[in-house]
């Protein structure tokens, strides 16, 4: 069994309004991201982890119909890690796989979703991500730049991030019992050792961050 885990429990701070239900070419952002993983053959149940105004919309968008793998909704934590380990708690028994998405990601493809799920069958943990081709420079303090970033074997992670759910329970235990703060799930694993496999996504996956990344958005639609 394979469960996504959505995690939407976001301040949205930089935006000033709730990202998470702005509408994105007249459906809110995380109906899509929601929409992308029912679609998904591979993905057999859904949670959310969300605050309360999207908690309360994704009831609404249930009960409207098209949501039939969503098992529960559950409260976020302050940080994001906290918001997963209570994601990774309430996956039902039997599930092998779970695969952490932003809610904030509304573009992902659930081809995309597959070749990530098949990854992390093979090798037990799996990110999609994509190579940096930007040229990449170190400022300072005033602005002056003081050197370049070697860019070669270098890459941007998105999500969704899949693993077998045993691996991340253990790599989120013992961030929790050691009081890391991680910023997502490759990090956590990769404090155990173990390793993570990259899994190119050549399509649109933007994290809406900014209202500017909501027209940029539409226009990748």
């Amino acid at each position: 069994m394979t469960t996504a885990l959505i995690v939407a429990a976001g301040s949205s701070r930089r935006m000033g309004f709730n990202k998470l239900l702005a509408p994105l070419a007249g459906v809110p952002v995380l109906r899509r991201t929601l929409a992308a993983f029912q679609a998904c053959a591979g993905i057999d149940a859904i949670l959310v982890v969300a605050g309360d105004e999207a908690a309360a919309a994704v009831r609404e968008w249930q009960a409207e119909g098209g949501l039939d793998k969503l098992q529960a909704i559950l409260p976020g934590g302050a940080e994001r890690h906290l918001s997963v380990w209570e994601g990774l708690r309430a996956c039902t028994p039997g599930t092998e796989l779970v695969a952490v998405h932003d809610g904030a990601r509304p573009l992902i493809a659930p081809a995309q979703i597959e070749r990530c799920l098949a990854a992390a069958r093979v090798h037990g943990a799996a990110a999609c991500a994509r190579p940096l081709t930007e040229t990449l420079k170190r400022a300072d303090a005033n602005g002056v730049i003081t050197g370049s970033i070697e860019r070669e074997g270098a890459w941007i992670m998105e999500t969704p991030q899949v693993f077998r759910l045993d691996l991340l329970t253990r790599a989120y235990e013992a961030v929790l019992s050691e009081g890391r703060l991680v910023t997502d799930e490759v990090s956590a694993v990769q404090h155990l050792g173990a390793p993570v496999h990259v899994v190119v996504n050549d399509g649109p996956n933007p994290k809406i961050t900014f209202a500017a990344d909501l027209a940029l958005a539409e226009k990748m639609l």
